[in-house]
């Protein structure tokens, strides 16, 4: 399984990707926050968000164009075409300059990111995020990535249950799926 950081990285992309790329989400139309919604949207998107400054428009823009790419990470593994997968992080890992490098922050250990300390909050998270996704997709792991397979739903999910049986972004597709399913057990039997 992935370890503890690049859980976060990786909840972090599903996050990005689910809140700011449009689609369809538990069963209805979704459109991504855009204009003056994208700043907030991101800042609630991004782990520990509460204890952050607001987000600057440009690096909310930045961060919905990262979320796009991420999005057809995603896609990729899902339908099996782990050489686009690959080519898809490969552009992203390039455009954000990712490169691992150890940081300490006052009063804790020394952490692996993916960035270097100046840059910004925008290169930050989606240089982390794409390394997270190649460590996902250069692995044995690729197969944890996923689209949601619920009737009108195409948010993202990573699978980190212990059997790899994950097929829903959220408990409520899945619950809506298995409802529909004895509606129609039930329907049948009448």
């Amino acid at each position: 399984m992935f370890d503890g950081h690049v859980v976060t990285l990786l909840d972090a992309a599903v996050s990005l990707v689910n809140t700011l790329t449009d689609g369809a989400r538990q069963g209805r139309p979704y459109a991504a926050p855009h204009g003056d919604q994208l700043p907030p949207a991101v800042h609630e998107a991004l782990p520990l968000a509460s204890q952050r400054a607001t987000v600057e428009p440009d690096h909310a823009a930045y961060l919905a164009d990262a979320a796009r790419q991420m999005r057809a990470v995603f896609e990729a593994v899902d339908s099996g075409d782990l050489d686009r997968a690959a080519q898809t992080v490969n552009a992203l890992l390039r455009t954000t300059g990712a490169r691992p490098q150890l940081d300490r922050v006052d009063g804790e250990p020394w952490q692996l990111h993916f960035h270097g300390s100046d840059d910004s909050l925008s290169v930050g998270w989606s240089a982390g995020c794409a390394t997270a996704l190649a460590l996902a997709v250069g692995s044995d792991l690729a197969g944890r990535l996923g689209v949601c397979t619920a009737s009108n739903c195409d948010r993202v999910y990573v699978d980190n249950s212990r059997n790899a049986v994950r097929h829903f972004c959220s408990d409520a597709c899945r619950s809506r799926i298995k409802a529909a399913a004895f509606r129609a057990r039930k329907a049948a039997r009448c």
